[in-house]
């Protein structure tokens, strides 16, 4: 007879799988640690095998590729923006929700905006390599196709409804632009503290664009007038 489980609680792992996880989580950070140090193309399956005191057999159990190793969170990461849309507030918006959860992620100095310490030397890692580069360009798409599906869902979008795809697309342009930046910044040395201010009013100026449109953004100047082309609505956090 199985064990009785309530709806919505995960189970208690049995031991086996919670040595199984400690297992693979103590390999990819293992491995982690050695992609940082010397550099993702400079380090081997066996490399690792060898630090973890473990078989090449056992760490291609726990992951197929080595691009694997070092994205070893990755299905959460495709997840995450579908989780945090299944869980946005009465009334909240798409753009205001990942607006919000941006900004939570700036007061948390969380990894997935960048901002935080130590976060040049992933930038410096993933960028040297041309195999990370295309990895997590693959996992950025699944994450927006993954987003895409849930706003068509939502909206009761037919199959032929750009406005789902179009949205994700978007809103993780934004994102995206945003980490880049910040990436940029601290690989050239700026501390977080010297970023802060111009970061945050990056983030509200980019969602902004999002949620007012660009339909006058960078406008002609109207005939028989001189100046800068418009520039669109500016407002705060």
């Amino acid at each position: 007879m199985g064990e009785d489980h309530v709806p919505g609680v995960e189970p208690e792992l049995g031991l086996r799988e919670r040595k199984k996880r400690e297992t693979r989580r103590r390999i990819a950070d293992i491995a982690t640690g050695l992609f940082m140090t010397r550099g993702f193309d400079n380090v081997t399956i066996a490399d690792v095998a060898r630090t973890a005191d473990v078989s090449v057999n056992t760490v291609f159990n726990y992951f197929r590729t080595k691009e694997d190793l070092f994205f070893d969170r990755q299905d959460e990461v495709i997840e995450a923006a579908g989780r945090d849309f299944r869980d946005r507030r009465p009334g909240e918006g798409a753009v205001a929700l990942f607006r919000r959860r941006f900004f939570e992620g700036l007061d948390a100095r969380g990894h997935q905006t960048a901002f935080h310490e130590g976060s040049e030397v992933w930038t410096r890692t993933v960028r040297d390599s041309p195999a990370l580069m295309a990895r997590q360009r693959e996992i950025g798409r699944r994450a927006q196709d993954r987003l895409a599906d849930l706003l068509a869902e939502a909206t009761g979008a037919g199959p032929d409804d750009i406005a789902p795809r179009a949205a994700a697309a978007m809103i993780f342009a934004v994102q995206n632009t945003l980490v880049e930046q910040i990436a940029d910044r601290k690989s050239a040395g700026e501390t977080l503290q010297e970023m802060a201010e111009d970061v945050y009013a990056a983030a509200a100026r980019a969602f902004d664009l999002l949620e007012h449109g660009l339909g006058s953004y960078a406008a002609a100047p109207a005939a028989g007038t001189a100046g800068t082309a418009a520039e669109g609505p500016v407002a705060g956090k």
